[in-house]
């Protein structure tokens, strides 16, 4: 009798503390055959807030910060979806890559890194599992949009032909971005309902409320919680239809709302400058590139590019060591050549090695985003770049205002897609 009351207070006692749990975590979102929980939501909603106050900017009321944060883990669960459909796999030995390169960024070690984690308040199991969700999203990203991204020499010379018609080719501007989104096929009664949303916005603008409270607030954009921050974006980089507004703005003014297929659009120039075609000192390097996988580590492919290295040292011949060892199989046909390159043409990690190297010396294996190195720089040069200069950024522009408009529709597809059911209110 007494075993039957011991299991009956037990049952009793675990029933209400499922029912605490459930109610702690519950369900707020179901995302296609995916959940989202409110543990998971409170857990952002602090990494945000944390984030907020860093840069102190004032909070919106919890609310609105929820509904937001909300629909940035829906997005971000529909892309993960995909990417684990597409075989897409971070593993541990690239996710302890990654976390070095945090803490490197930051100058910190690795236990320094996780001090500040642990003393902002972040756990750092999270940090590490938020991270690798990020890298699942960028090479998902990569994927389905950037390297679908082409961009033609008569884009080019279309370009640079409209930006100096304009008398802006070496422009620059500082945006701030609030975006009101509307699906694909909205109907007339949502879009109607989205303009009204945006003139509410416009009307606190004008009325002087703070632009990055209010893009905190209401923004759809993908820079919404950093206060609607695009940075700093040559003309060319501008998604087409605000170039033309941006150039007969003054630092300061606000636009009135403008339409787009993804939405109403309300931009802030918040600075602008002028920048200035240069002499350039051109390098020609050539490389051998080992990239790792699920097969072979991080710390294997770094032995064996110093083992290349070695050889190299003691007179192998680099250029045909590139062509039978290295993955970038567009130079490893030309003895691991990248030709002539100029300031900006490669990722920063490779730039910096090229820059501090001497002739003819190898260095020492490197990380990039490509992989693992180790190069050569055969010759330097100055040289007058300002047409291949102005070609470049035009390249660029039109590069990264492409990837930034079809990331945008992609999303707003994926979303659009997707089956969504809202629990957040229950």
């Amino acid at each position: 009798m007494k075993k039957i009351i011991v299991l009956v207070i037990a049952l009793f006692l675990s029933t209400n503390v499922l029912s605490k749990v459930e109610d702690i975590d519950r369900i707020v979102a179901v995302v296609n055959k995916d959940i989202i929980t409110l543990s998971e939501l409170n857990t952002e909603l602090n990494n945000i807030k944390q984030q907020l106050r860093s840069s102190k900017n004032q909070l919106p009321s919890n609310d609105i910060l929820q509904k937001q944060i909300l629909e940035r883990l829906i997005v971000k669960r529909l892309q993960l979806e995909i990417a684990d459909m597409a075989g897409i796999k971070v593993t541990d030995d690239m996710l302890n890559s990654a976390v070095g390169d945090v803490a490197n960024q930051n100058k910190l070690s690795i236990n320094e890194l996780q001090q500040v984690l642990k003393k902002d308040g972040v756990n750092y199991a999270d940090f590490r599992e938020n991270l690798r969700d990020q890298i699942i999203v960028q090479q998902l990203k990569s994927r389905q949009v950037i390297n679908r991204i082409t961009v033609s020499e008569q884009e080019v010379d279309n370009f640079i032909e409209n930006q100096r018609n304009r008398g802006t080719t070496h422009s620059e501007f500082h945006i701030g971005h609030i975006l009101i989104s509307t699906p694909e096929a909205a109907s007339p009664e949502k879009l109607q309902a989205a303009k009204e949303k945006a003139m509410k916005v416009l009307d606190k603008l004008n009325a002087g409320e703070d632009f990055k409270q209010v893009a905190i607030s209401y923004s759809d954009g993908q820079q919404a919680l950093k206060g609607g921050d695009l940075g700093w974006r040559k003309s060319g980089e501008l998604p087409t239809l605000f170039e033309n507004v941006v150039g007969k703005m003054k630092p300061g003014a606000t636009s009135k709302i403008i339409r787009s297929p993804s939405g109403f659009h309300i931009i802030k120039l918040i600075d602008a400058r002028g920048t200035n075609a240069r002499i350039v000192t051109q390098t020609s390097v050539r490389h051998i590139l080992i990239k790792p996988d699920e097969l072979t580590s991080e710390k294997e492919v770094k032995n064996r590019l110093q083992q290349l290295r070695e050889r190299i040292e003691d007179g192998d011949d680099f250029a045909a060591l590139a062509k039978s060892h290295s993955d970038d199989k567009g130079s490893a046909v030309k003895g691991g050549s990248l030709g002539w390159m100029n300031p900006g043409d490669l990722v920063p990690q490779f730039e910096k090695v090229m820059n501090s190297s001497k002739i003819n010396a190898v260095s020492n294996p490197f990380k990039s985003p490509f992989g693992w190195h180790i190069l050569q720089v055969l010759e330097r040069r100055k040289h007058d770049g300002t047409q291949e200069y102005q070609r470049s950024q035009a390249r660029q522009a039109i590069r990264n205002r492409k990837i930034e408009e079809e990331t945008q529709t992609w999303l707003q597809r994926l979303r659009d897609e997707a089956y969504v059911e809202y629990r957040l209110e229950e």
